[in-house]
């Protein structure tokens, strides 16, 4: 029979509509290819994006390369159609009962290696930590704009999920505003710590520690888990075990193991799922309160399997055809190469 669930940060209520349950080859999709061809984010084609903002550039023969030309291992843009920008004032005005302001904003596009052919999931651990230094270094940065109130990043791998350039990379938005979305979290979590005096974050680690039957991978740091109400089939979040609101207060030993998880769990949907579109999206706290006994970051992960129509759009419900027990499971027992990492050193330019 099928279940209506309810999450317990938000209250939204979902359907794992177990009459139609799914295993992973049940869905019909075509993976994501490389197919190559000219690339604006390639090595070598350093002029064809705007100046960089950030790179990482390893230092060779005492001495590193110079700003938007080759030996780069990362490397941050400004996007060249930015959905918001970053010259002026906000303006806040009202039209009657309407509100509007100017957009502004910061868009941001982190190039997260050289090679076209490579994938986030397929990176080394060290590279996906540069990238995740990267987000913390442009966070950290735009955190000094009183004008911003929140700093998303985002990654849609796959035409599917809305990646409109094959080359591995992720995007940076800083907001005006706080997204609606963060908004029901902070609210959800605020009020269980005011109910209970404990995070509801560190509350579902804790529960789900002891079940199991969700949790996809862990290491020492960080746990990785199918959520209770899954939107999406096989959606799966990382946490880190230790309470923190921040991603950018993270130390540099969270970021080594949070590097092995998102590797860890990225190979594991590669092999279940075959290279699936994405969207991956770190939900962190506002710009302005950084440090906070009720929220708690995360990264939520969100295959594209299934497409959103009437009802979703009508009620604010979710159908999902493969329990989250089931997508664990799968994740879980999915053989992979164990991952290690090597000490990090970062050149920054």
């Amino acid at each position: 029979m099928p279940e209506l669930r309810k999450d317990p940060i938000v209250g939204r209520w979902v359907i794992i509509s177990t009459d139609r349950a799914k295993r992973p080859t049940d869905f019909f999709r075509e993976g994501v290819k490389i197919k190559g061809g000219f690339c604006p984010f390639c090595y070598g084609n350093e002029n064809k994006t705007p100046k960089e903002i950030l790179a990482y550039r390893p230092t060779q023969n005492g001495a590193t390369s110079q700003r938007d030309t080759p030996g780069w291992t990362m490397r941050v843009v400004p996007n060249k159609f930015p959905a918001l920008g970053i010259e002026g004032t906000l303006n806040r005005q009202a039209e009657g009962m309407f509100d509007k302001m100017n957009g502004i904003g910061a868009h941001e596009v982190i190039i997260e290696t050289s090679d076209h052919n490579a994938t986030l999931a397929n990176l080394t651990p060290k590279k996906i930590e540069d990238v995740l230094w990267a987000f913390r270094d442009r966070i950290l940065d735009l955190k000094k704009d009183r004008r911003f109130k929140y700093i998303l990043i985002f990654k849609n791998h796959g035409e599917a999920a809305g990646a409109s350039l094959e080359h591995a990379h992720s995007q940076l938005i800083a907001l005006p505003i706080l997204p609606i979305y963060v908004a029901e979290e902070l609210e959800g979590a605020k009020n269980y710590y005011i109910f209970k005096e404990r995070c509801v974050f560190c509350d579902l680690i804790q529960q789900e520690m002891d079940d199991t039957s969700r949790v996809v991978a862990e290491n020492e740091h960080f746990i990785t888990l199918a959520p209770y109400a899954p939107r999406f089939p096989f959606e799966t979040w990382i946490l880190p075990k230790q309470h923190e609101s921040a991603f950018e207060n993270s130390s540099s030993r969270m970021f080594e193991d949070l590097a092995k998880a998102l590797k860890t769990l990225l190979m594991k949907a590669d092999r279940v799922l075959d290279n699936p579109p994405y969207n991956l999206v770190i939900h962190s706290s506002p710009v302005q309160d950084p440090t906070n006994d009720h929220y708690h970051w995360h990264i939520e992960f969100m295959p594209k399997l299934t497409k959103t129509a009437g009802f979703e759009w009508g009620t604010g419900f979710y159908i999902n055809p493969t329990p989250p027990e089931e997508a664990a499971r799968f994740l879980r027992e999915a053989e992979v190469e164990q991952v290690t990492t090597a000490p990090v050193a970062v050149a920054v330019s």
